[in-house]
């Protein structure tokens, strides 16, 4: 055992009295411990090892410099550092400030540091902010005071990561221009440096009055072929389209267990896309799990998950002709856990057709308060749909009742106006998914053929108006799907919005401003060499990284780019919330196919509905059913567009815990 001191009556003075190592003492005051000599300074051996290293140094810049008169921090560049060091930015209003800010990053990002911030500040406003004058004005002054025996600091030319330092030949000075700064560049062949994906620098957009599209992102400039530039790409559609049957993306929407998936299932087999063989499959198959019901909802949902549990979970695609038109049905999930792909659906669709359930009670679920069909509806009509049909499925459980089918009838009318639907474009029409009643003939039933003689569900289809195509304006696509092709190179599938895509043409992909190529495309799994405005396709890209894309990005034309960043202004619908909306209130944002999380930072002023006039200025909070101008932020660059430009691109959902609870469309990007 171990002896124990008693320390509560210890005397510490006595203690230590013969004590030499007191703690912070070596016991050898003359004795110093080897690991300190590294830290203790000897001047003789400093004076020796500094000398020696300046005179290493001095070798080294004699051999790695021709002239041995040239200093790194010669006057030239202190002046021009102290240049830098005290100079102040001018104040100029927002776009010349943008325009600024912009040309000073490219130079920088050519010349380096060599070059004073006020020399860079002055070039660029004399020659009103043209990147290619200015830097062929600084590239040139440089080579003069060259040629004038001044000899300026090296000039960087920071293009790539891997980028060298190019000098002029000494024997016979050259022009440097900006040709010779492109040729030094790898990879694409693009007239600017590749914007950041910052969107307060050069990765967005400039603003210029009237949104001039002459006038966007003017400080990135990418090369396309001489064919892309100069395409009329009208005339190509009309070479190749005037001869086809037009073509809409119509998209189901409804209440969960409305029949959505069943009546489009038996619509695709009497119309002769199904054959006679799979639909026996599907019968059998439904038997045996004791569903018989299901047969037809099964030529939709096609995923073992959805057949288990009797509902749809993603949005089914298929296709049927009418006499004049070729019809993309879009399948879309009625259940609210799945509202998002519902949405993603309805982005692509050009008209809607709205199933509600006539069994008593069933409607009423459906379309009272926290149902689908009300939400369905709203959200089809913030998503610019102005054309809807809506076919009232199941009539046979009530007899084939006229006074059920004008109750429901009036309930909606009502409502779908509020929503925004014209009286014009909406029709109501009376069926059966699962008999096939009213779907591609007249009607049969005697309960039904007493009271209806109105059209049947194919001719409300193909009576439908094909929306005007925006061909002729810069190309944009949606990316609603990622997957691995057959070949080489990676697929992307989605909607084009506007313009026109061609094989081989190059586009840019969403905030990275990365460069592509188009190496093939297709439609409906055939190969096209060009698609248009309103075709969904299949696109393989060459010369881009697949994890540099995601589902939600846009692509769209290099000569043409999208504004990019992580602050805009939008006028928004409030439905129904439970908490009011305030600054710093945390949203899903909705665009296209992409969700994003956002947060609401400033509420700049609540409008009326009707003139847009402004109530109140920078609200407290917003409440239901209002209507305000409200500043939104995401947590990343995204790319958007302005309603008033492009109102494809213009229209934004805010969700928050699975309920969406406002509509809007963006009025500025910041």
């Amino acid at each position: 055992m171990s002896r124990h001191r008693i320390v509560r009556g210890m005397d510490y003075n006595d203690e230590y009295d013969g004590y030499d190592d007191v703690y912070g003492h070596s016991v050898d005051d003359d004795c110093v411990s080897p690991t300190d000599q590294q830290w203790l300074f000897d001047r003789t051996r400093g004076q020796h090892s500094m000398s020696a290293f300046i005179k290493k140094n001095k070798n080294i810049q004699e051999e790695a410099e021709d002239d041995e008169d040239y200093d790194e921090e010669d006057e030239e560049y202190q002046k021009a550092r102290r240049d830098s060091e005290n100079f102040q930015m001018p104040e100029l209003d927002d776009t010349a400030q943008a325009k600024l800010s912009s040309c000073v990053d490219e130079v920088r990002s050519v010349v380096g540091d060599a070059v004073s911030e006020r020399r860079i500040v002055e070039t660029s406003m004399r020659f009103d902010y043209d990147i290619h004058k200015i830097l062929d004005e600084i590239l040139n002054e440089e080579t003069n005071n060259k040629d004038k025996g001044k000899r300026p600091p090296m000039l960087k030319l920071n293009t790539t990561p891997a980028a060298k330092t190019i000098t002029a030949p000494k024997p016979t000075p050259t022009k440097i221009t900006l040709s010779t700064v492109k040729e030094a560049r790898r990879g694409f062949d693009i007239a600017s440096p590749k914007a950041p994906a910052s969107p307060n620098v050069s990765g967005r957009n400039t603003p210029t009055e009237g949104g001039d599209e002459a006038g966007r992102c003017t400080n990135v400039i990418f090369k396309v072929s001489k064919d892309q530039a100069q395409r009329n790409t009208q005339q190509l559609y009309d070479q190749e389209r005037s001869s086809q049957k037009s073509q809409i993306h119509m998209i189901v929407i409804g209440h969960v267990d409305a029949g959505k998936s069943t009546l489009m299932g038996h619509l695709l087999y009497d119309t002769g896309n199904v054959s006679q063989r799979l639909m026996h499959k599907h019968e059998q198959e439904s038997k045996k799990l004791g569903k018989q019901s299901f047969m037809y909802a099964w030529v939709l949902d096609e995923t073992g998950e959805e057949r288990a549990r009797g509902i749809t979970m993603d949005v089914g695609q298929s296709r049927i002709e009418t006499k004049t038109k070729i019809v993309t049905l879009l399948d879309a999930p009625g259940h609210k856990d799945f509202i998002p792909n519902m949405i993603s659906g309805a982005t692509q669709a050009d008209v809607a057709l709205l199933v509600v359930d006539a069994t008593r009670g069933e409607f009423e679920s459906g379309f009272e308060l926290g149902g689908q069909t009300r939400e369905h509806a709203i959200l089809v009509r913030s998503l610019g749909v102005n054309q809807l049909g809506v076919v009232i499925n199941k009539l046979d459980t009530v007899g084939w009742s006229k006074e059920r089918f004008l109750e429901i009838v009036h309930k909606l009318k009502s409502f779908l106006k509020q929503a925004g639907f014209k009286e014009s474009d909406v029709s109501f029409t009376p069926c059966s998914g699962l008999t096939g009643e009213n779907l591609t003939k007249s009607a049969q039933e005697p309960g039904l053929k007493a009271w209806y003689d109105g059209p049947h569900l194919l001719d409300v289809i193909e009576h439908f108006k094909v929306p005007e195509r925006a061909v002729n304006r810069p190309f944009r696509m949606s990316v609603t799907d990622i997957y691995k092709g057959t070949g080489s190179g990676f697929c992307i599938s989605g909607r084009i919005e506007t313009g026109a895509l061609c094989v081989n043409d190059k586009v840019l992909v969403g905030a990275s401003r990365e460069q592509a190529q188009v190496k093939s495309l297709s439609i409906d799994d055939l190969t096209q060499t060009s698609a248009f405005a309103g075709d969904q396709i299949s696109v393989t890209l060459g010369g881009v990284d697949m994890n540099n894309i995601t589902v939600g990005c846009i692509i769209y034309d290099p000569q043409v780019p999208i504004p990019i960043t992580t602050r805009f202004q939008c006028r928004i619908i409030v439905f129904n919330v439970k908490v009011p909306i305030t600054i710093g209130y945390p949203v899903l944002l909705h665009h296209q196919s992409l969700i994003e999380p956002a947060v609401v930072c400033k509420l700049t002023a609540s409008i009326h509905k009707s003139t847009g006039e402004v109530v109140k200025k920078k609200p407290r909070c917003l409440g239901q059913n209002s209507c305000a101008l409200v500043e939104l932020e995401t947590s990343r660059a995204i790319c958007i567009e302005r309603y008033s430009d492009y109102k494809e691109l213009g229209r934004v959902m805010l969700r928050v815990a699975g309920v969406t609870i406002a509509a809007g469309m963006v009025t500025k990007i910041r």
